[in-house]
Parts: structure tokens; sequence; C-alpha cells
């Protein structure tokens, strides 16, 4: 340490622990920083606060990066009773810690007195600040429990995650350049920079917070919030294919901005279980107001009521089946006012080598203004997750087969609207491979890489698309 190798001393003005030298007055002691270290220590271990705050205060009065006196005088508040101060002076002695291991002492230190200060969020961050400098896997391990003990004790949980995806189609846009429509003689109607596929990267930021309102042993109310960000940067090839395609069509060339989305929606949701206590049955209804932009406009509010049934079909699977009603409302175009109705079920089962398999079917009833958007669809997901590491990362992965039927759509021919003989129908096929490097993590952050490969099919060549994208983004390992 800097001024005690210059053999610094402290002035104190030390009590004697005489009565009559306490009314004389003040004794004066001279002491260098390693025996005021060492006298702050005695006076914690005899329960001294007071004295071990004098001195550590006058340690750091010497030297402000004293992490050593940080420590002693966070240890000290902790014993007086006062956990938030001694987390101000844990989180300093943090700061200026030397070395991995005293950070994570330090930052262990904060953790808990945030938590006795009555501040589980707080202890929340402080453990994942302790996870950089967890020494081995056994307390990386510990951190993770005592976390998730702290999301269970606090009122609030929060949810960050994000990524960046190269991709050869970041506007869903079409494999084919001219509009052709099944059982229609070919049409030459060029398609402008817009509806064509477009390479790039996609950005995205997906945060939520929910805070618990009640909770018993039988029910839990939540109200949560959440922002879904996706941005758009066009490759220098698809900002040249465009802008010739807007030359040909005389239309102007697109902007990143136009194909960015943000999505907000706040959510009041109540869980309770059902049926039989030894069954494991458990329900849940949600009402969610939210609002959609795209392209930097707003594009519509919506009101969604939901509710989901789950049933424990044995101690390794279970069935959930849920449904949905979506309103629409105030549309930036009167074509996005919408009608939702959506059924689903799934079915999880746990193998016996401890991998998950999951089956999933969606129906959707879109019932909107325009006939364009008015269509079922319907979505069949198997996914498979492997329970052990496979190497460096854990793996997953998933089948998405889907349909879609519009009965009434319409395309414009040149000249005038004219309606597709027997609709329009799409057919997709997608797969998707998930791997999750938790072992590589930051604060309890580990990098997620994720590859996605498929084809949607139509008798509308607009529709015709494929996209190939590989992924990589973070998630939350606690």
């Amino acid at each position: 340490m800097r001024k005690a190798a210059a053999a610094a001393l402290l002035g104190l003005g030390l009590c004697s622990a005489q009565p009559q030298a306490q009314e004389a007055g003040r004794q004066q002691a001279h002491l260098s920083l390693q025996q005021g270290h060492v006298l702050a220590a005695h006076a914690l271990n005899s329960g001294n606060h007071k004295l071990a705050l004098r001195v550590s205060e006058a340690l750091l009065q010497a030297d402000r990066k004293n992490h050593l006196a940080w420590h002693l005088q966070a240890a000290a508040y902790a014993q007086a009773g006062q956990p938030d101060k001694g987390r101000k002076s844990a989180a300093r002695a943090f700061r200026f810690a030397p070395d991995d291991a005293t950070k994570y002492q330090m930052a262990q230190l904060a953790s808990r007195l945030a938590f006795q200060g009555g501040s589980p969020v707080l202890s929340q961050y402080w453990l994942r600040r302790t996870a950089v400098y967890a020494p081995d896997s056994k307390a990386e391990e510990l951190i993770a429990k005592d976390y998730q003990a702290l999301r269970r004790i606090s009122p609030w949980s929060f949810r960050l995650s994000g990524g960046l995806k190269p991709s050869n189609n970041v506007n869903n846009g079409s494999d084919a350049a001219t509009q052709e429509i099944d059982g229609l003689s070919s049409h030459e109607n060029r398609f402008g920079p817009r509806a064509v596929a477009l390479s790039g990267l996609i950005g995205t930021l997906d945060a939520g917070i929910t805070r618990r309102l009640r909770q018993s042993g039988t029910s839990l109310t939540t109200l949560s919030g959440r922002l879904y960000v996706q941005r758009v940067a066009l490759s220098s090839g698809a900002k040249a294919e465009a802008a010739d395609l807007a030359a040909s069509t005389g239309t102007t060339a697109p902007r990143n901005s136009e194909f960015g989305s943000t999505y907000g929606e706040i959510t009041l949701s109540h869980a309770f279980t059902a049926g039989p206590a030894d069954k494991g049955g458990s329900a849940r209804a949600d009402l969610t107001a939210a609002t959609s932009w795209y392209g930097g406009q707003r594009n519509y509010n919506l009101a969604k009521l939901s509710a989901a049934r789950s049933w424990a079909l044995s101690p390794r699977s279970r069935l959930t089946l849920n449904g949905s009603a979506e309103h629409r409302l105030d549309p930036r175009f009167a074509s996005l006012a919408a009608d939702v109705f959506g059924l689903g079920a799934s079915l999880s089962r746990k193998l016996e080598n401890g991998d998950s398999l999951t089956f999933t079917l969606g129906l959707r009833d879109t019932r909107a203004n325009s006939v364009n958007s008015s269509g079922q669809t319907a979505t069949v997901h198997v996914g498979y997750a492997f329970g052990q590491m496979v190497g460096p990362a854990r793996i997953s992965t998933g089948l998405i087969l889907g349909a879609a039927d519009y009965p009434d759509h319409i395309f414009y021919d040149g000249s005038d609207w004219q309606p597709i003989p027997g609709g329009r129908q799409d057919r997709s096929v997608y797969a998707d491979l998930n791997l999750f490097f938790e072992d590589y993590d930051y604060a309890g952050f580990a990098p997620m890489l994720r590859v996605r490969a498929g084809k949607r099919s139509s008798n509308h060549s607009r529709f015709d698309s494929s996209e190939f994208s590989v992924s990589l983004g973070i998630e939350s390992k606690f």
C-alpha cells in the first residue's frame, strides 16, 4: 500500500478503557496503517463496531482506495445493524479489490447486505457480479441456487436477451422476381424493392420486467411488461439490388428504418392450481394491452385475453391446452384492423435419459377488414432438447410445419384487383438448431448460437420465400 510503504501514521483520538481517563480527555494514539487494520479487525471480533468504524474511517482518510478499510467498514456497519451503509462500503471494497478472489468475496458481502437491507433486487444484481469472479463450477452452482431463491423471494423479476442475425431474407420478401399465380396465366408484373427478399443483418433486444402482486400457496398474480425491438441493416448487395429494382419500377429504394419493428405490452396474469392437489394441475388467465410499430410508425393497438389449462399426465408427461382472443384497434390503416382467435395444445415428455420431447399444435383464425389478411393457419412444432451437454454446448432442435389458407385473397394484375381462384394457400417447413454455451458466461449471461433454415411455398409467387440465418445472442443461465 502506497502510504503504508511510506510508514504513514494515523492520528486517532481513542478513548481510554478507564472512566477517569474519559473524564480527563482523550489520548492521542499513533498507529501505522497495518496496525490500524489489526485494531479494526480486533474491535470487530470483540463486538466493538463503534471503534471499528472510527478506525476504518481514519484508514480511509489516509487512502480512499484502501479496499481492506472499506471491507472493515462494511463489516462494522453490518454489525451495527446498518446493512444499507454496509452494502455501499462493500461496493467500494469491490471496486478497489486487487484480485478476482477479493472481488468475489466483496460481491458476496454486498449481496448479503443488500438482502439484509430488504432489497432482494440489489442482492440479485450483486450475485451476478459475483458470478463474474466465481472460482469454480461449484461456486457457480451455489450462486445459481441463491439467485433462484432470491427470485422466489423478490417481488420483482427481470428478463433480458438479445442477438444479431445475418439472414438472406431480413424483410420476409419473395424469392421470385415477378408475380405468378397458379391456375392463371403468368403475369410479368415485376416486384418492387420492398417485396423481394433482401439480405442483411437483424438485431433484436427482448426485455421484460415482472412485479408479483399477490401470492399464496395455490395462486400467483403478477403484472409484467415486455419490450421487443428489432432493427435491420441491409447488406451492400441488397442495397444495390433494391436500387436497381426501384429504378426499373419507378419507386424509391427502401431504407433500413422501414423494416424495423417494435412491440410493447403490459400483461396482468393470474395463475392457480386446478383439480386435485396431487395431480399437478394448473391454470392461467392473462389480460394484455399492447402496441405494435413497424417502420417507425405505429401499426395498431391491441387487447388480448388468453387462458391455459395444464395437466400432469404422469411424473414425466404434461399436457397443456390454451386459447386466446385478440382485438386490434386504432390501426394505422383500416386493413390492419382485425380480430384474431387462437387454440393450441402442447404435450411434453421427459425421457428416461434426461432428454425432453415436445409436440405443439397451434390453430389461428384471423378475421380482418382486409380479405388478404383474413384466413386460417395451422402449425405443428416438434422440439427435442438434450438433457446433457454435448461438448461445450446444451443442444435443442426443432421442426416446424405450417399451412395457411386465405380463401378470398385478391391480387393486382396491373390494371385491376382480381380474386385468386380457390384463394391463396401457403405451406411451410422450418428447422432450427440451438446451441447454448453456458460455461462461457459473464455475470450469468451466456452466448446462444441459433441456426435456422426453411422455405415457404405458395400458389402466389409473392409469398414464396426461403430463409437461412445464423444468429448469435445472449441468454441468462439462471
